[in-house]
């Protein structure tokens, strides 16, 4: 089974190839973040041409999580229970489902903007939830997950270069704490292979070169249980898909399971 995670920053902009990705990758099941749009405009009739259910919370513009199956989709929960909310609102950032043996969390966590910002504070009450929502699965006996975009580089291999980011978010002692934390819970970081270069980095910013560059970082992340971890084969970053014209700033995650 192939399981994978993919923030595709805009799965209007980024349909094409999505489609092709999916056809040639065989992938199983993908939790896809940064949507960006309403769920009445999710492509859903083109994905289930190549054969995929599709669960999806998104509410427009920003945000919009889903996962996309060949496998089987059902007991789908939309949302984070207990989820914080920002200036009144919860936005779209959690949805989960069970397909086939496996039971998956794609997750978009709060970016945090600055440290002294609203929304960092929100990013890590939003972590709390997330350890809280996760607790039973992550310590049960079914294969279980939580992938996306965590928005955390979990240690300083997982950036290009620390110092760039002293003082902002993403590499936090209390945003690497919050991970930890979650780990805790009974999960392990499944930490990909590259396909070139020394460290898995998962994101590049569009800006000053970066990809070419190899300026990235590690935050697309896979967190799983104990029987989850057991059955992984192979996992990497799938860095083509960051190339050429159209690209996400992130690439995909790709988890090979033996379930």
């Amino acid at each position: 089974m192939r399981i994978a995670t993919w923030n595709v920053n805009s799965i209007t902009a980024r349909l094409p190839r999505l489609l092709a990705w999916l056809e040639s990758s065989g992938t199983d099941v993908l939790c896809l973040q940064e949507a960006k749009v309403a769920e009445d405009a999710f492509p859903f009739d083109p994905l289930r041409d190549l054969g995929y259910e599709a669960a999806v919370n998104a509410t427009g513009r920003w945000n919009g999580v889903a996962v996309l199956s060949r496998v089987g989709l059902k007991d789908v929960v939309k949302g984070l229970p207990g989820d914080p909310g920002y200036d009144g609102v919860q936005e779209p950032r959690a949805i989960s489902a069970t397909c086939g043996p496996v039971r998956v969390w794609s997750v978009y966590v709060p970016n945090g903007r600055e440290v002294d910002h609203p929304h960092y504070a929100y990013k890590l009450q939003w972590f709390e939830a997330l350890k809280a929502a996760v607790a039973g699965d992550a310590g049960g006996s079914r294969p279980f997950a939580v992938l996306g975009d965590y928005n955390v580089a979990p240690t300083d291999d997982d950036v290009f270069d620390v110092a760039v980011f002293e003082g902002l978010t993403h590499v936090t002692p209390a945003e690497r704490a919050a991970l930890t934390a979650l780990r805790e819970s009974g999960l392990s970081d499944v930490v990909p292979r590259p396909l070139k270069y020394d460290h898995p980095y998962t994101y590049w910013d569009y800006r000053q070169l970066a990809f070419p560059k190899n300026r990235g970082m590690r935050i697309d992340l896979v967190y799983g249980n104990e029987p989850f971890a057991k059955a992984v084969t192979d996992s990497y970053v799938d860095r083509e898909e960051r190339k050429g014209k159209g690209a996400s700033d992130h690439a995909p995650v790709v988890v090979d399971l033996d379930v």
